[in-house]
C-alpha cells in the first residue's frame, strides 16, 4: 500500500521544527527515523497533512552526562546508543536493551525520542525510561518543560505531548555502584516485537537490602508499564529472601487488560510476562551482589 498524499517540510532547527507545529497544528506530525511513523502511513492505520521531517536536525543529536544522569538527544539513533561508551558504563540497561530493538537496520535508523514518543505497548526504551525514572524534555514554540517517565505514556501510542510539542531529550540517572540490570522478553522471532518481556534495574545497600528497584514492563498492556506492586514489595528488604518468582507474580497483581491476540490469550501473555520478570530479577541481583 501507499500512503495517502501529505505535504512534507524539513526543518535545520529545534526551532524552526516546533514553529512549523504551531502553524500547522493538529494537521502536522514529527518524522525522526520514520521506523514506527513510516509503515503506520503506508498501510494508512494513520493520516497528517504535513510531515515535519527533523531527521537532520545536529542538536538532536548527541550524548551527555549532566547532573548524575545521561541526557540523550532525542533524534540519537539506537545504534549509536548501543555503542556507546558512557551509556554503557552509566546507564548499562540501555545497552542491554538496544539489540532486542527490531534489527541492525533499524536500529541505524531509528531513534531514542522516536521509539519512546511512538509509545509502542512492546518498546523497550519506553520500558527502560520507566523502570530508572527518566526525565524527558519537550519543547514548543511556547518554551519547554520536563516530563517524567511515569506519566509521560497515557495510552496506545499516545503521550502527554501536546500537538505542538517536540520531544528533544531524555534523561536518564545514573544508579549506585551495587546495582544489578536485566532485560528479558519473549518473542516468536529475534527482532519481532515482544509477546511479553520485563526491563529490572535493582540497586543494594552494604547489607544486601534493596534500596532501589525499578520493573519495566513490554507487551502487556495498552501502553508501557511499571511493575510497581514488585517495586514497593522488594523495596527494603534483604535480597536473599526475595524469590524471583514472587517478584515476577507481583509485578502483574495489578494490570488490567492484558491483550489478547493472534500471539497470545491474555491468561498466556500473563504467565509469560510473569517468568520474564522472574529471570530478569535473578540476573539483576546476581549482577548487583557480586558488584561488592
Amino acid at each position: 500500500m501507499k500512503p495517502a498524499p501529505f505535504a512534507y517540510h524539513r526543518a535545520d532547527s529545534v526551532k524552526e521544527a516546533v514553529d512549523m507545529l504551531a502553524e500547522f497544528g493538529d494537521d502536522a506530525k514529527v518524522l525522526a527515523g520514520g521506523q514506527s511513523l513510516v509503515p503506520m502511513l503506508a498501510m494508512r492505520l494513520t493520516h497528517f497533512e504535513n510531515l515535519i521531517d527533523i531527521s537532520r536536525i545536529d542538536e538532536l543529536r548527541s550524548i551527555d552526562l549532566v547532573d548524575g544522569a545521561v541526557r540523550i538527544a532525542a533524534g540519537t539513533p539506537h545504534a549509536y546508543v548501543g555503542m556507546d561508551d558512557e551509556v554503557a558504563e552509566s546507564v548499562p540497561l540501555l545497552s542491554l536493551a538496544t539489540p532486542h530493538i527490531g534489527h541492525f537496520q533499524i536500529r541505524t535508523r531509528g531513534t531514542l525520542g522516536g521509539a519512546i514518543a511512538h509509545a509502542d505497548p512492546a518498546a523497550e526504551y519506553a520500558a527502560v525510561a520507566l523502570a530508572l525514572d527518566a526525565k524527558m524534555d519537550a519543547v514548543s514554540s511556547r518554551g519547554s518543560r520536563k516530563i517524567v517517565a511515569k506519566d509521560f505514556f497515557t495510552g496506545l501510542w499516545e503521550t502527554s505531548l501536546q500537538p505542538d510539542e517536540i520531544l528533544t531529550a531524555v534523561h536518564f540517572p545514573v544508579w549506585g555502584t551495587r546495582s544489578g540490570f536485566a532485560v528479558e522478553e519473549f518473542v516468536r522471532r529475534h527482532g519481532d516485537f515482544a509477546i511479553a518481556g520485563a526491563t529490572v534495574a535493582v540497586e543494594l545497600d552494604d547489607d544486601d537490602r534493596v534500596t532501589r528497584c525499578g520493573i519495566g514492563l513490554l507487551g502487556l498492556g495498552s501502553t508501557p508499564l511499571r511493575g510497581t506492586p514488585a517495586e514497593q514489595a522488594v523495596t527494603g528488604r534483604p535480597v536473599g529472601e526475595v524469590s524471583a518468582e514472587e517478584v515476577g507474580e507481583l509485578a502483574l497483581s495489578g494490570l488490567e487488560d492484558i491483550p489478547s491476540d493472534l500471539q497470545g490469550t491474555a491468561a498466556y501473555r500473563a504467565k509469560v510476562g510473569a517468568t520474564m520478570v522472574a529471570r530478569a530479577w535473578s540476573k539483576a541481583t546476581t549482577e548487583a551482589t557480586n558488584d561488592a
